[in-house]
């Protein structure tokens, strides 16, 4: 296939109606990630570079938390990469769907990918043998999302820097951390896992480089999926 065989304005322009919706439920999140950048003193390129290339609310997050305690930045890539590895189950589901596309446009809808994009996406790949119309719908979505983050990061960026450093915005990194866990522990793994990060990260507060809480995030994430798993296990024999 060749790109412009692949693109379809009007799929695309049904992929950016679609997803607008999502993209304003975002608006929150996004404004907070910037306040949080400004918070720690990053410059609007620094800003700019974190939420355009990591394209992340949950990474950028921790990478404002861990720059801000003087984490090495070699625990920040790791810590966001731990962070993100959801991602790379989105990507094996989809991996199978874009193969007949070209090498570019694999490339392109890898990197706008995200929770939001994979939910919308999948089914229309999956419903048709041919994947252009729902690649050019991925397009469409993924530009939305990526292009409103962009803006509501720098308003809340700009917004912070324009509030008084008396106010102390460091709570926002906390208080976005909670936001984002709380709805999810509603399962027992879920639980497990959280309570279980959080003994170890304490535990464990003596190792160098803030090292406690990527092992922290990896050991939580073992007894998360060990929990599951005997948990599918006893409901399998009953």
């Amino acid at each position: 296939m060749t790109h412009a065989r692949v693109f379809s304005p009007a799929d695309f322009r049904a992929g950016v109606a679609g997803m607008l919706p999502a993209a304003f439920a975002l608006v929150p999140f996004g404004l907070v990630c910037g306040v949080a950048a400004a918070g720690v003193g990053a410059s609007p390129a620094e800003m700019l570079g974190l939420s355009a290339i990591v394209f992340s609310g949950a990474a950028q997050i921790l990478a404002t938390q861990l720059y801000a305690v003087g984490a090495p930045v070699a625990v920040i890539v790791v810590g966001c990469f731990v962070i993100g590895l959801r991602l790379a189950m989105y990507s094996a589901a989809m991996a199978p769907q874009v193969a007949a596309l070209p090498v570019r446009w694999q490339r392109l809808l890898a990197f706008l990918l995200t929770d939001q994009a994979f939910a919308a996406a999948i089914r229309r790949f999956e419903g048709s043998d041919d994947k252009r119309p729902a690649a050019s719908h991925f397009l469409g979505g993924g530009v939305v999302l990526w292009g409103g983050w962009q803006l509501t990061n720098a308003a809340g960026y700009f917004v912070g820097n324009a509030i008084p450093a008396s106010w102390s915005l460091d709570f926002a990194v906390p208080l976005c951390f909670i936001a984002l866990l709380a709805p999810l522990l509603r399962e027992r793994a879920a639980i497990a896992a959280a309570l279980t990060a959080a003994v170890v990260v304490v535990l464990l507060a003596a190792l160098p480089m803030r090292l406690n809480i990527v092992v922290a995030g990896l050991v939580g994430i073992a007894v998360g999926a060990w929990v599951a798993t005997a948990h599918a296990r006893r409901k399998a024999a009953r």
